[in-house]
């Protein structure tokens, strides 16, 4: 009741006289100053005027690195639609399940600069040659007890996994594999890209790409199937 009766002079020297007594008040709430308004002459106050213009410098920095990282994404996201694009064009050049196979490795070692790619198909395939990226698992998912949720959930997964499963992907070259993404090919097989470097895949990275290479090879193989 008394606060409501204090005229405007008298609620000023209350909020001057608390304010230099808060001489941190404006740290604590600095949405506040960007929304005081200040005399043009020069004086003491300047050091606020400062401090505003700093707070929107600040902000806009901090908007111009939030869109440095958004260009750089997009960037990066441009360079692998590319490259997904190419890797099907190839594919759809392949008329046999070698040339296929073939063009899935190559592609992804030289274009998505991978430093190991495994290719594991399911069931009896006498057509094609033995390869040191090629794993031919006769008896499918069954023989794969390592991959077994893996298998059932269908989704691609990323990051550093367990030496278990880099040894049954990678064999002896399992030890120099510290992140890896593994892609399922329906009822095909499997799909794994290994890398040196341990940040190369992480387990929040996105999985669109992923994706969108285990439908085109999959797809792949099927046709070539079907053709031959």
């Amino acid at each position: 009741m008394t606060e409501t009766l204090l005229d405007d002079a008298t609620q000023g020297r209350v909020v001057a006289a608390y304010l230099k007594s808060h001489p941190h008040f404006l740290s604590d709430y600095p949405e506040l100053a960007a929304q005081l308004t200040l005399p043009r002459e020069k004086g003491s106050v300047a050091s606020l005027a400062m401090y505003q213009l700093q707070s929107l410098r600040d902000k806009n920095a901090e908007l111009e690195r939030r869109l440095a990282d958004l260009i750089a994404i997009a960037a990066d996201n441009e360079k692998l639609m590319e490259r997904v694009h190419a890797l099907t064009v190839a594919l759809l050049r392949a008329n046999t399940v070698e040339v296929t196979a073939r063009s899935v490795v190559a592609r992804l070692s030289a274009d998505f600069h991978t430093d190991q790619v495994q290719l594991l198909l399911f069931g009896n395939q006498p057509e094609l040659p033995r390869a040191p990226w090629l794993q031919l698992v006769p008896g499918g998912g069954a023989e794969l007890p390592e991959f077994a949720d893996f298998l059932q959930q269908h989704e691609p997964v990323s990051g550093r996994l367990s030496p278990q499963k880099l040894q049954r992907l990678f064999g002896d070259d399992a030890d120099h594999v510290h992140s890896a993404a593994v892609m399922q090919l329906d009822h095909t097989g499997m799909l794994a890209i290994g890398s040196r470097d341990p940040d190369r895949f992480q387990p929040g990275m996105g999985t669109l790409f992923l994706k969108m290479i285990a439908a085109t090879v999959t797809a792949a193989l099927a046709r070539a199937r079907d053709v031959a």
